[in-house]
């Protein structure tokens, strides 16, 4: 019979834990939630700071436009411009090499198409624009990365 009465009581005490236990979770979540309805407008002033201007966001950009425009578009342009000029001084004998990689000895020149003669008595006519470079300038620089990779030693 003790054991019946003692098993109430813990039974009871269980229960008394329990609704404490659910009043302090319901009192807690109240708390937090009246805090977070109530207080987010002053917590969003006391955080928000007045934005940098503008230009200080776009500097990051224009910096990089400028970097891309000195390390490629400038020699680019430079490359271009000498090239160009090679072509439009090509003359008849001038040994060329195209961009398809074939050589031969300028023959005939119009103002679109140049005829090179690749071979003895075989002659091909190319645009003005796959010429890329003289023969002479492809075996200089040849030369020079023959020199600069051999360490100079010869």
């Amino acid at each position: 019979m003790e054991s019946i009465w003692l098993l109430n009581r813990l039974q009871l005490v269980a229960e008394k834990v329990a609704n404490k236990a659910r009043t302090a979770a319901v009192a807690f979540l109240t708390t937090n939630l009246a805090l977070l309805l109530f207080s987010s407008d002053s917590f969003a002033q006391a955080a928000a700071q007045p934005a940098p201007p503008a230009w200080t966001q776009m500097v990051p950009l224009i910096l990089m436009v400028a970097v891309a425009y000195i390390v490629m578009i400038r020699p680019q342009q430079k490359r271009e411009k000498a090239r160009q000029s090679f072509v439009s001084a090509l003359k008849r004998g001038d040994e060329v090499v195209t961009a398809t990689g074939l050589l031969g000895r300028v023959e005939g020149l119009t103002e679109q198409v140049v005829t090179l003669e690749i071979a003895d008595g075989v002659r091909v006519k190319v645009l003005r624009s796959t010429v890329a470079s003289s023969v002479q300038s492809m075996t200089q620089s040849a030369a020079t990365n023959a020199g600069a990779s051999s360490g100079g030693k010869t």
